[in-house]
């Protein structure tokens, strides 16, 4: 390409923007100029304008064919060029006129629903550095980063990109690695440890030496991907185009037969003007158009009506795990105490000092707290230290909260709790007050409460086959896989294993991929349909997306999905049955019953019938929302609080089996009766009234009692084994101990009763709480 030709098809797009607006216009003006002219009597003055309404419709009309087949592509703009010249030759202005204002009509609609957004790297690139600090001896110096050779040593202060890739030279660096693997948990390395560009220095200033240039490392291979996955995407081949291939012959070979048959040119005219596809012009355009209208009433942004129709036909899903299949945000999972601690005071305690700190698992702590209502106090006397934690003096006590190095001589329930972390793939934060270990806060990434729910419905929807790709670590990455009955699951993911994968994907079927960091954007420019989670996700992820899901929930993309489908299929239908409307009159017209006039107004009558069919788009199918009354919705918030309120109250189930298995009879007695207190004040009352009240609220939006009969039996069962424990609680306290031949069924009633209790509470959440998350189904909005 010759230097300075680069911005031609940019200035070209912006001319074709400005010239479809303007045809329409001026196409209406000449029509109706010509039938006020004609109503007055000045039939010479109506064909003036009808003869400049046609030819002001053939200019732009010839140079989009001639453009179509210079790309390889003959369309339904042919038979419009050749009905509009035709009724020039025979006299037909009328007809011609017609004929303009529904071509311009049509261009209109079919660029508002077909024009692709650029994929714009813009991101990508404003996040790479240009300059970097070099140390020279004892001086820093600051130079361009296409400076940097292997060998350097380099600054990197706090919050700065990483310029190249090296090794760490400082004792100890804390980064945020999210830009590149996805995981929000930030990553401490030592000296001599590889580093990589792009991740964000989230610590101190720490000296790195480099090993690569700019160009070689990380994050420019990503820019590049990204890049080359978006300039490599297959352009989209219109429905109407598709269904013209085979129309356009025909039209043509009627018009030919009607000539020689007749022996005049009108005929043939006649045959092209009925011929004209404007329900593919029109229908089509209107349906996408209809359908890009209500996904974005539905937090949905689809940027072209060519990303609409291939979302409508996809069979393949690939998704990023954080921030799409979880929710990206760290949340505490279990909270375990030493002897003596209570854990509701230890998280009180560990919040109140990590209120003064950035870290993203302070962040989490803090929001654990604020959640369970917990009055904090503001910590004193407050020591960071980047990649180990913080210390402050909370209600004159002094607590640690962050990585611990556990010595040999662990307690047992310390080495448990690094066995459970290893096992769950959370992170622990370790809490010790006043020097001594007194407890841990397990923290992890949590699967949205939604995605089971949307990924049946994906399921349902056409989508055969699912995907996980992640940065993660392979065992938490294959228990979701297996918690969400996913097809495959790709674990360890680089960005560039991403797009390889996608790439193998799109090979056997059109994909669909779902991410919401950097780390996803190439992979969302390489696959057939790139979805994008925006509202939380970043801005280069959202800009090499075609579609971006506003809204922090996933249950948007099956929505979407549901409306490229329905959108989809009511475009092909509008087609199919306009264009059969069409043959019959082109049939008429062949035999002569049909003048070209005549036949531009026949037309104009089969393209009103299809265009109302196609705006049926608009509306939704309501057959599979879930409206929930406003009382039953406050009753889902109330039960769905009570369980973020019993949740970590579920680990003393648990914990007072491992007591009774350690042989430790008179903590397992004190901890079975708080056990026992809670089952029967607060959980039992619980699971009633959710059998007395919720469930039979739930059954008119659910379709009947039915739906909820499986969790009426685990509720069932939950409350025999609380009874169960009851009793053994009576029979201890009456005899002063427990007894020898208790050991075994308490055992087998507390690991029961606590894995039937997590997997009953999440049962409900995904299939009852989030209904109140749908209420808003309806397409408009309630008013407030």
């Amino acid at each position: 390409m010759v230097e300075g030709s680069a911005p031609n098809p940019a200035r070209r797009e912006r001319w074709r923007r400005s010239v479809e607006p303007a045809l329409l216009v001026l196409t209406l003006v000449s029509l109706a100029g010509g039938v006020v002219a004609w109503i007055l009597g000045a039939p010479d003055a109506a064909d003036g304008f009808w003869i400049a309404g046609t030819v002001i419709a053939i200019v732009p009309s010839v140079w989009w064919v001639v453009a179509a087949v210079r790309r390889g592509r003959v369309g339904v703009d042919l038979i419009a060029v050749l009905s509009l010249i035709g009724t020039l030759l025979v006299d037909e202005y009328l007809a011609g006129a017609l004929i303009a204002v529904m071509l311009a009509t049509g261009q209109s609609l079919d660029a508002a629903a077909n024009r692709r957004a650029s994929k714009d790297l813009r991101s990508l690139l404003d996040r790479a550095p240009r300059s970097s600090r070099r140390r020279c001896r004892d001086t820093v110096e600051t130079v361009s980063i296409d400076e940097i050779t292997a060998g350097d040593i380099l600054v990197v202060g706090s919050g700065e990109t990483v310029p190249v890739d090296g090794w760490i030279s400082s004792p100890v660096a804390v980064l945020d690695e999210s830009t590149l693997t996805g995981e929000p948990m930030h990553v401490r390395l030592g000296d001599g440890e590889a580093v990589r560009s792009g991740v964000i220095n989230a610590g101190d200033v720490f000296e790195m030496e480099a090993r690569a240039t700019a160009e070689d490392s990380t994050y420019a291979g990503v820019v590049r991907l990204a890049r080359d996955a978006a300039a490599e995407s297959a352009p989209v081949v219109r429905l109407a185009d598709r269904i013209a291939a085979w129309f356009l012959p025909l039209a043509l070979i009627l018009a030919a037969i009607a000539w020689a048959v007749s022996g005049t040119a009108v005929r043939a005219v006649a045959v092209l003007v009925v011929a004209t596809p404007c329900p593919l012009l029109l229908a089509a355009p209107v349906a996408i158009v209809s359908g890009l209208s209500r996904a974005s009433r539905r937090g949905v942004v689809i940027r072209s009506g060519g990303a609409l129709e291939n979302l409508g036909h996809a069979t393949t899903l690939v998704m990023d795990k954080t921030g799409t299949l979880t929710s990206g945000r760290p949340a505490g999972s279990d909270i375990v105490t030493a002897p003596g601690y209570d854990a509701v005071e230890i998280l009180r305690l560990a919040a109140s000092a990590d209120q003064v700190s950035a870290h993203v698992l302070a962040a989490a702590l803090v929001q654990e707290a604020k959640m369970r209502d917990l009055t904090l106090s503001y910590p004193a006397d407050v020591v960071e230290e980047p990649g180990t934690g913080i210390a402050a003096t909370v209600d004159g006590r002094r607590v640690t909260v962050g990585t611990l190095a556990l010595p040999s001589h662990a307690p047992q329930w310390a080495r448990a709790v690094l066995a459970r972390s290893a096992l769950d793939g959370a992170v622990v934060v370790w809490v010790t007050v006043d020097g001594e270990l007194a407890g841990a806060i397990l923290l992890i990434d949590p699967l949205r409460r939604d995605a089971p729910r949307t990924l049946r419905r994906l399921r349902s929807a056409g989508l055969n086959r699912l995907v996980m790709l992640t940065g993660d670590r392979r065992e938490p990455a294959e228990e979701i896989g297996a918690i969400l009955g996913l097809d495959r699951v790709y674990a360890e993911q680089t960005p560039a294993d991403k797009v390889s994968r996608v790439r193998a994907e799109r090979e056997s079927a059109v994909t669909v991929m779902v991410g919401d960091g950097v780390n996803d954007a190439p992979a969302l420019a390489a696959a057939t349909v790139g979805v994008a989670m925006g509202a939380r996700g970043s801005t280069a992820s959202s800009e090499a997306a075609d579609i971006v899901l506003t809204t922090d929930r996933l249950d948007r993309l099956a929505d979407a999905m549901e409306i490229a489908r329905r959108s989809r299929r009511i475009a092909l239908e509008s087609a199919v049955v306009g264009m059969g409307l069409s043959l019959v009159a082109m049939g008429c017209a062949a035999a002569g019953w049909v003048t070209p006039a005549l036949g531009a107004l026949l037309q104009e009558a089969i393209d009103v019938a299809v265009i109302l069919n196609a705006l049926r788009a608009l509306r939704g199918e309501h057959t599979r929302d879930t409206v929930v009354p406003a009382l039953t919705e406050d009753m889902l918030h109330r039960f769905s609080s009570e369980h973020e309120e019993m949740r970590d109250q579920l680990s003393m189930l648990r914990d007072t089996a491992q007591l009774l298995a350690a042989g430790d009879p008179r903590q397992a007695e004190d901890s079975l009766r708080r056990v026992d207190d809670f089952l029967t004040e607060t959980l039992l009352p619980h699971e009633q009234a959710e059998e007395t009240e919720l469930y039979p609220a739930l059954a008119a939006p659910l379709g009947g009692g039915e739906a909820t009969a499986t969790m009426s039996r685990m509720h069932a069962e939950i409350d025999r084994l609380g009874r169960r424990l009851h009793t053994h609680r009576r029979r201890i306290d009456s005899r002063g101990g427990i007894d020898p031949d208790q050991y075994e069924d308490l055992l087998a009633c507390l690991y029961g009763l606590y894995a039937l209790l997590r997997l009953h509470f999440v049962q409900e959440e995904e299939n009852y709480f989030t209904l109140a998350e749908y209420e808003e189904r309806p397409d408009e909005a309630p008013q407030r």
